[in-house]
């Protein structure tokens, strides 16, 4: 008890080691505690064991908050070119999968080791496995009380993420801590997630597991938490719905008891390759079979599908009416669905909602009741779209807090 810290920084993931590193090569004294045996698992497990650590095209465009304008600062003063140059700096080769995503060649586990070399040149001082048991005190003078002892120090960081995936020791402990010091939060509620359907909702697509294609999807409302969006990605059908990156993307602006509209069409047709009208009104067609047609832009199991449901399965497109190809076409280019729900915290790979931002400073991350009391990364209602931009966020939020403590 005799040392007080400069900052504890409660949590040893993404945000929290990050913040550690950069605080502590500005010369502070840190301590990081976690409850955890091993730190960064959720930086381990991510982008299949090989870490989505940023996105080159990263901007306040790409993430959902009651406040759409809180992450800007964060994301101006540490953008993705940054981290990019760190990882670099160690020499961790890296590739771009998709739209801007970067992925490690080899393994997630260079990105944890790198984090805990930033702290190791900074001189953090990492405590794990530690219990909190809890965070007493006011500006200058904090107590935390641990499993391990108790300790004082000047500033508090909460890091500790939020929701998803349990089963790696996930907690709402940022959020708890917001509310003992009475805190706004927003509900929070999984995201990222695959969502679910009742059989008669998804008849004849149960049957199609495994099956992945590109489609345009739409998704929430003017009047939503966060309003409405539109995607052009891969959807997969999977045993118990409908998963894949369309729909990750979309389940984080649906709200229960909306449909979801899917144009199976649309992301082909946004390439060039093909027009939509003309795939219907092509008479070069009249001999062809109706699911042949439309096999010719997707997946000839699931063209089946959708020319049964219209009872043209079988049927030469001459046989079919005007009026049957435009209910055909209807079908496949505004495919509406209400979701019973989603796959939950489980299956979810980020957290919407958390701390309040009204609530916290968006130049420091700093408590505006509580000077000295911190929230960074994903605790705080800043979502991302997939394709690490919820990781940049981790490393912004985190710089942001390190340069105020």
């Amino acid at each position: 008890m005799s040392k007080i810290w400069d900052a504890i920084i409660i949590g040893g993931g993404a945000a929290g080691l990050f913040c550690a590193g950069v605080a502590g090569q500005r010369g502070k004294k840190i301590l990081v505690l976690d409850h955890s045996d091993s730190l960064g698992e959720k930086i381990r497990i991510s982008g299949g064991g090989r870490c989505n650590f940023t996105n080159l095209h990263c901007s306040p465009a790409n993430f959902l908050s009651l406040n759409p304008h809180f992450a800007k600062s964060a994301l101006a003063r540490y953008p993705s070119t940054e981290f990019i140059k760190l990882v670099q700096s160690y020499r961790i080769a890296y590739h771009e999968k998709h739209q801007g995503q970067l992925f490690c060649d080899d393994s997630a586990m260079q990105i944890i080791e790198m984090l805990l070399g930033e702290c190791a040149k900074g001189g953090v001082e990492i405590r794990h496995p530690v219990k909190v048991d809890s965070i007493s005190g006011k500006a200058g003078d904090w107590l935390i009380h641990t499993s391990a002892g108790n300790e004082r120090t000047k500033s508090v960081v909460m890091a500790t993420g939020g929701l998803p995936v349990p089963a790696i020791g996930a907690t709402a402990y940022a959020l708890d801590i917001a509310k003992q010091f009475e805190l706004q939060v927003v509900e929070p509620r999984p995201a990222l997630v695959p969502l679910s359907f009742t059989s008669s909702e998804f008849e004849g697509l149960n049957e199609l597991a495994g099956l992945s294609l590109p489609v345009r999807i739409a998704a929430g409302s003017k009047g939503n938490r966060y309003g409405a969006c539109r995607f052009n990605e891969d959807l997969l059908l999977t045993h118990k719905g409908l998963s894949g990156p369309a729909v990750l993307q979309a389940g984080s602006y649906w709200a229960e008891g909306e449909a979801i509209h899917v144009d199976w069409l649309g992301a082909v047709e946004a390439n060039g390759r093909f027009n939509c009208d003309e795939l219907f009104s092509n008479e070069e067609n009249r001999l062809k079979l109706t699911e042949n047609i439309l096999a010719s832009v997707m997946p000839l199991r699931l063209a089946k599908v959708f020319a049964e449901q219209k009872n043209l399965l079988g049927k030469k497109w001459a046989e079919v009416s005007k009026k049957d190809r435009q209910a055909l076409k209807e079908l496949i280019t505004n495919w509406s669905v209400k979701p019973a729900g989603t796959l939950g915290w489980k299956k979810a790979e980020v957290m919407l909602g958390g701390v309040d931002t009204k609530e916290l400073d968006g130049q420091t991350m700093m408590a505006r009741k509580h000077p000295g009391l911190y929230f960074i990364g994903e605790c705080v209602d800043v979502t991302g779209h997939l394709g690490g931009h919820n990781f940049q966020w981790a490393w912004a939020s985190g710089f942001a807090c390190a340069q105020s403590l």
